[in-house]
């Protein structure tokens, strides 16, 4: 995915083939890799997933973060088959589908919820590039990054209701912030599928390209924000993802602390000379 091989760093362990992994000019790219499968997520790619989420917030050459995937699909959901009962290693003496209560809400809360959290609590901007079917936590799993590109052919679907299921993952946190209460219970109660333009049109979406250009595209947007303030990046999205859930002496306080802290930046310093001398700021991310 990279166009410059010497600009690339690549990860060499055969275990992560199924997450697939590069940094390219302060980009760390994640491409979920089971095209066979719709690429619906393991519990070992999903904390592959949290751990180079995790990575790209505590390594200051990462800038940016752009999650993709390979073949038709984004992610069409979780795959359980294999996946422990609690959401972890077992290491009891239980017989295996011996639930007890606990079991169901312990496996949603170290799962699906964590993946969510991750993207969201990223302290880097996430690109969600989305090539293909998203359905079930892969759906929620895109509409958790800060920018949504979808290829014309991709779609989004709330499949749980077809299982008889209540949406997991964030899903009834998310959809009400993105196109309100009444748009998201009626994804949520019928779990039509979604088509990308009309995704975007309701605004779950930022951009719809033709799937060939979707690679370029979000390689270009990625870039602009790894040139970009990358503190000043961050602290916004805080901001913004707290909003929501504040009052507005709490949202305009936190705003008031956010500059605060973020004058204290390099990058801050810079974008102030650079306005005073009339030329083009040169970020460092610092």
């Amino acid at each position: 995915m990279p166009s410059s091989p010497e600009d690339t760093t690549e990860s060499t362990d055969p275990l992560d083939s199924l997450v697939l992994h590069t940094t390219d000019n302060g980009v760390s790219w994640i491409t979920l890799n089971r095209p066979e499968a719709m690429n619906a997520v393991t519990w070992d790619q999903r904390e592959r997933v949290i751990a180079l989420l995790a990575g790209a917030s505590a390594d200051p050459a990462v800038r940016a973060v752009v999650l993709t995937a390979t073949g038709r699909g984004f992610c069409a959901g979780a795959d359980l088959r294999g996946a422990p009962a609690t959401g972890a290693p077992s290491t009891g003496d239980r017989v295996p589908g011996d639930r007890v209560p606990g079991d169901v809400a312990r496996t949603i809360r170290l799962g699906a919820q964590r993946l969510i959290a991750a993207v969201l609590d990223c302290e880097k901007p996430v690109i969600a590039a989305v090539n293909g079917t998203a359905a079930g936590i892969g759906a929620h799993l895109a509409f958790a990054c800060d920018l949504v590109l979808a290829a014309e052919s991709a779609k989004f679907i709330e499949v749980f209701v077809r299982r008889g299921l209540v949406p997991d993952g964030g899903g009834a946190y998310l959809l009400p912030r993105l196109i309100g209460p009444q748009r998201a219970k009626e994804l949520m109660f019928f779990g039509d599928s979604l088509a990308a333009r009309e995704a975007e049109r309701l605004g779950l979406v930022n951009r719809v390209v033709p799937d060939e250009e979707l690679t370029a595209t979000a390689r270009a947007w990625a870039q602009r924000l790894a040139d970009g303030p990358t503190r000043a990046i961050a602290l916004t999205k805080q901001l913004v993802n707290s909003s929501l859930d504040s009052d507005r002496a709490t949202a305009f306080a936190a705003e008031a602390m956010a500059q605060e802290i973020n004058m204290t930046t390099q990058d801050a310093n810079e974008g102030v000379a650079s306005f005073v001398e009339r030329r083009t700021p040169k970020y460092r991310g610092l």
